[in-house]
């Protein structure tokens, strides 16, 4: 199987066979799913101006979704510079998943990852040494070690960042975009972080990833449609976290489908409207939230082979949009 590193950085041959038969499990969910206020395009500016100033990267991920918390920017613009990726929240992922991860990015040359949680400040305090180890020639406390600290919205770097300062620094708050402007920051032992608002991209290719983001929080709930992404995260975990579902909504047993699984959340936890029907809307949100929360249980939403596969996926979707591109110059010069 291709890595991801591969996909990303090269074209993938069109194989129409292939094409036709590579589906993945959540294939017919086609809502797109875009967020992207005026402060994160500003700050996508900035950061590429100030990256050639910067020793290193930290990035914050989300433990749950390594991969599609990911910017796409930060692999086109670090260059050699080392990268820390912090896999945050991760006492809300499956710890064998996270681990699956750590291996998987650090196959990466000049990346480091730490799984962290703010129930433990003590290991998150450890990116310090980390960062100093990643760059031995900065050693001496006379030399400052410029860093940018990055991630998407909600992933926790604002209170990752008052914990590494050991005062209150950042704002912090439960919902996304609190952070809207850079600050340098300076922390114990010779390192700057330059701290900037929690960025998505303009375009999220990759529609399942889209869906993941909205699932885990990184989207406003103002920008999305409750019920879709409910209806994905429901059919995820009826696939990967069956026990969970069973234990945590009292089933047993278990729905077939995401739509009967929510129906019967629904009638479990009183959410019906008169005459008895559910409100599916208020199901949604209690899935959403209680996912969120970790009260369903300890959830990964993608492993590597699952990015690996829907990349590939992704590579010929973009194959197929460019010979149709090609086409369609070839009959609009044919006709002039």
């Amino acid at each position: 199987m291709l890595k991801l590193t591969t996909v990303l950085n090269r074209r993938v041959p069109v194989c129409l066979f292939y094409l036709l038969n590579l589906t993945s499990s959540y294939s017919k969910k086609i809502m797109l799913i875009q967020w992207y206020p005026g402060h994160m395009h500003k700050a996508s500016k900035e950061i590429k101006e100030v990256l050639p100033q910067v020793d290193m990267i930290i990035e914050v991920l989300d433990a749950r979704i390594p991969f599609s918390s990911q910017n796409p920017m930060v692999a086109k613009l670090r260059g050699d510079k080392p990268c820390i990726k912090i896999l945050s929240k991760s006492d809300l992922a499956d710890p064998e998943i996270t681990q699956q991860w750590q291996t998987y990015l650090e196959q990466e040359q000049g990346v480091k990852t730490l799984a962290v949680t703010i129930e433990h400040p003590e290991k998150i305090r450890q990116i310090t040494d980390l960062c100093h180890k990643m760059l031995p020639d900065k050693a001496p406390a006379s030399k400052l070690i410029n860093t940018l600290i990055m991630g998407i919205p909600n992933v926790g770097k604002s209170t990752l960042i008052n914990i590494l300062a050991g005062r209150m620094i950042a704002k912090t708050g439960n919902e996304p975009a609190v952070t809207k402007t850079q600050q340098r920051i300076a922390i114990d032992n010779g390192i700057v972080l330059l701290d900037t608002p929690g960025l998505l991209w303009g375009n999220v290719e990759n529609k399942n990833s889209g869906y993941r983001l909205a699932t885990t929080g990184a989207i406003k709930d103002t920008a999305i449609d409750h019920e879709q992404i409910a209806s994905f995260a429901a059919e995820y975990l009826l696939i990967h976290y069956p026990d969970f579902l069973k234990a945590r909504f009292l089933l047993d047993p278990l729905p077939q489908t995401e739509h009967e699984l929510m129906q019967a959340i629904g009638k479990n936890r009183g959410c019906l409207r008169s005459g008895g029907r559910v409100e599916m809307d208020k199901v949604a949100k209690i899935l959403l939230a209680e996912l969120r929360a970790g009260t369903i249980g300890r959830v990964s939403l993608e492993t590597p082979p699952m990015m690996e596969e829907e990349l590939i996926e992704l590579a010929i979707i973009r194959e197929e949009k460019a010979a149709k591109k090609k086409a369609r110059k070839q009959i609009w010069k044919g006709s002039n």
